[in-house]
């Protein structure tokens, strides 16, 4: 990160490194590290191959950390799946050339505020177990970014 907590290049990168191996601390795994990983991925990878990898990759990371991946904890299918989608979005339309700038961009926009997905389903739906464990269809609006007025 530079002071002004934008993210670097270097940052990102060893960030992904240390998420790609299992190694980013419990305390460090952010709703923040979470886009900036997920927007790394989409950005090297490809929407579908950087969902294949995040999957396994956070699973991973959960079980290494020692949160379980059940049907009321860890890895989340449907908000996985819908900020890989929305990031790409993101990625696409951002006239930012390099990846950090266009991370922090992200960071600094209203996909990253934490209720951010709320838009898209309502809290019950979200927060199911059957949207934990399969991708569940939105409920309250399309699934695009930026979001339909």
């Amino acid at each position: 990160m530079t002071g002004d907590g934008k993210p670097t290049a270097r940052a990102l990168d060893d960030l992904a490194a240390a998420f790609c191996a299992g190694k980013v601390p419990r305390a460090e795994w952010t709703h923040e590290a979470h886009l900036s990983v997920g927007a790394w991925h989409v950005h090297h990878h490809g929407p579908s191959e950087a969902l294949a990898l995040l999957r396994a990759r956070i699973r991973h990371l959960n079980e290494r950390n020692g949160v379980a991946n059940s049907a009321t904890g860890g890895y989340h299918e449907t908000i996985t799946a819908a900020y890989v989608r929305l990031i790409a979005e993101f990625l696409e339309a951002s006239t930012e050339p390099a990846l950090e700038a266009r991370v922090a961009a992200l960071l600094a926009s209203p996909l990253a505020a934490r209720q951010a997905l709320f838009r898209y389903w309502s809290r019950g739906r979200l927060l199911s177990p059957e949207a934990r464990a399969a991708w569940l269809e939105p409920d309250l609006a399309p699934l695009t970014w930026p979001p339909a007025a």
